[in-house]
């Protein structure tokens, strides 16, 4: 086992050199503009390689039993679509309806899909109907897709972000016996190990930057809700209760969430990129990119941590779905009056406005 770690981690660091050749090659590489502050080209391979990296491994390692037919069939379309976008911006409605297939291919062929809610509104299960379960998954698919693809702001954000969740789905999964898919987000953290170095600048500096691209975020996001099915859905006994599941993408959930609420309030389209994520708010109040990474994965680890500590305690499902809206709804006023809150503490303890002034340079691409 620890030969396919050690395997996986020089792999990636190999397949990120290769990718990022042929993607200058190719065109493949994000350019600044007016809201992309980053410094020169930057190829758009983090994804790619990730994903390349898994196929040679379950290749090479079958025995490890990582991925199944479906997934690879499913992930590589939805990869190949997010290198077109990557290279050539195709239409969110486009992407949209992709995602619609992939969502429906996984519910008819692979018969994944979120049957049950669980006891989310106290002592009854709240089982679907085929046709409820049918609409709520498809949305539950596209929502983690693109939760995933938001939040990649930052240098290391979603790398971060997305090594906690798999890291909570991987320890679940080891104490509850199922050690196929805890080695799977295993492989799949240490698989974005090296992406996440060269995405900051470790240890071969800047010049060999590397981007996730939509690519590699909407595989991260898709990989994730295929495990949150996986752990609440099966078909005896659950490594987690589906209430779980929102806890452990708590804050790619919640930003995505407010920030659409926020683009529908102004009459834009909630697809409409712009610089209002919380990665954003937290460069805008001052912190550095390292300092904002630091502060957002801290909040998800403490929201995975304590879902976690929940389900394992046999917290009630309802408490935790009310405490989880009522987190969500103070994560929501507070961004949504974020800078009348900031004025008013520096008026008391500063005795000063914070400024609302872009920053002057953000090494992090915001997709959406």
């Amino acid at each position: 086992m620890t030969s396919a770690f050690f395997f996986v981690f020089i792999t990636s660091f190999c397949m990120l050199f290769i990718c990022r050749k042929l993607a200058k090659a190719v065109g493949l590489v994000d350019k600044p503009n007016a809201r992309k502050h980053h410094q020169g080209v930057i190829p758009l391979v983090g994804g790619v390689s990730i994903f390349l990296t898994l196929i040679v491994t379950s290749f090479l390692f079958p025995q490890l039993k990582v991925v199944s037919p479906l997934f690879i069939s499913c992930a590589t379309i939805l990869v190949v679509t997010g290198v077109i976008d990557d290279r050539y911006d195709i239409s969110f409605k486009a992407r949209l309806i992709i995602q619609t297939i992939i969502s429906l291919v996984m519910i008819g062929v692979g018969n994944k899909s979120l049957h049950s809610l669980g006891y989310l509104m106290g002592s009854d299960v709240i089982e679907l109907s085929v046709a409820s379960s049918v609409v709520i998954t498809v949305l539950g698919i596209i929502g983690a897709i693109n939760a995933f693809n938001m939040v990649d702001g930052i240098d290391g954000l979603l790398g971060g972000l997305a090594s906690v969740t798999f890291g909570a789905l991987g320890f679940v999964f080891l104490i509850n016996g199922n050690t196929d898919l805890a080695i799977f987000c295993g492989l799949i953290v240490t698989a974005m190990m090296p992406y996440i170095l060269l995405n900051m600048g470790f240890p071969l500096g800047r010049r060999f930057k590397v981007f996730m691209g939509d690519a590699g975020s909407i595989f991260i996001g898709f990989t994730v809700i295929w495990l949150l099915i996986e752990a609440t859905q099966g078909p005896n006994v659950t490594p987690i209760r589906p209430v779980t599941a929102l806890w452990m993408i708590a804050i790619p959930l919640m930003d995505m969430a407010t920030i659409m609420v926020r683009r529908i309030r102004k009459g834009h389209s909630p697809f409409k990129p712009d610089r209002e994520h919380l990665h954003h708010i937290c460069q805008r109040l001052g912190m550095s990119n390292h300092m904002a990474l630091f502060i957002i994965c801290l909040m998800a680890s403490i929201m995975a941590g304590v879902g976690i500590w929940a389900d394992m305690t046999l917290v009630s499902e309802s408490i935790m779905f009310i405490s989880f809206l009522c987190i969500f709804a103070v994560y929501f006023f507070v961004i949504s009056h974020i800078w009348r809150i900031t004025t008013l503490v520096h008026r008391i303890f500063k005795g000063r406005e914070p400024t609302r002034s872009e920053p002057s340079s953000s090494d992090g691409v915001t997709n959406l």
